[in-house]
């Protein structure tokens, strides 16, 4: 992850992608910037800096810049960037797979438009995050092109879905899940990835990412973040966000929205 010194952090995530902007500062006041592999694909975009992803064949120059999942890397930024994780085991993972073409980075083509729209995330007063997840999706539509999206939800699949947003009684297990759209649990399982792009279990651990991530940017504590998303305790919850995003959860430094 950026290593860098970097103020005006923002993150946020949702079901199988995330966008992260960081404003990073001019090198001497840095520290290493280690290679690093993680679980998700990463597009890296210049937000009006620059940056360049080296792996061990060289330097991958911007302003915008893919890589497959599990690819040692380090990231060479300056000034204004984001980065869009997507979990492979996403349908939009699955079309940027295509899109690398079995290559393990790859220069993308310019996107007119994205250095200015996320420019916007620093400007007064800053976006919300419900706006800087819909950036993030047009940016990741805008890589994967008019064969990104797909038909509505299943109305089957659509009752889960309403099931875990009331989240009155915790989170179903994949059994109960599978009851309530009235299907096997093995029909439901194939339904539910083609619904919504992700395995039952994979869809559950981004929400516990998601509301975890909250949870610190409302300035609490690694533990307690941990606790109130679900996860067995702070070091069950690191590991995993070092698995999806390189870095452990404890070297976030996130600035929540202004009020």
């Amino acid at each position: 992850m950026v290593a860098k010194v970097t103020k005006d952090g923002r993150i946020v995530l949702w079901e199988g992608a995330s966008l992260w902007t960081f404003d990073v500062l001019p090198a001497g006041a840095d520290t290493p910037n280690r290679m690093h592999a993680h679980h998700a694909f990463q597009i890296t975009l210049s937000a009006g800096g620059t940056v360049g992803i080296r792996t061990a064949e060289g330097l991958v120059p911007g302003p915008a810049i893919l890589i497959a999942p599990d690819v040692l890397h380090a990231i060479e930024p300056e000034g204004r960037i984001a980065l869009l994780f997507v979990e492979p085991e996403s349908r939009d993972g699955a079309g940027l797979h295509e899109l690398l073409r079995g290559a393990p980075v790859a220069r993308l083509p310019e996107m007119p438009g994205a250095a200015i729209e996320l420019a916007g995330i620093w400007g007064r007063p800053p976006a919300g995050d419900a706006e800087l997840a819909r950036l993030g999706r047009r940016l990741l539509a805008a890589v994967l092109g008019p064969a990104s999206g797909g038909p509505g939800v299943d109305p089957r699949i659509g009752r889960v879905l309403d099931r875990l947003t009331d989240g009155s009684e915790g989170e179903p297990t994949a059994a109960e899940a599978a009851a309530i759209a009235c299907l096997s649990e093995s029909r439901f399982s194939h339904l539910f990835v083609a619904q919504v792009g992700l395995p039952f279990r994979t869809f559950l651990l981004w929400r516990r990412l998601m509301r975890a991530v909250e949870q610190q940017a409302r300035g609490k504590s690694l533990t307690e973040a941990a606790h109130a998303a679900g996860f067995a305790d702070s070091a069950h919850f690191s590991r995993t966000f070092q698995r999806m995003f390189g870095l452990p959860a404890a070297a976030l430094r996130l600035s929540p929205p202004e009020k």
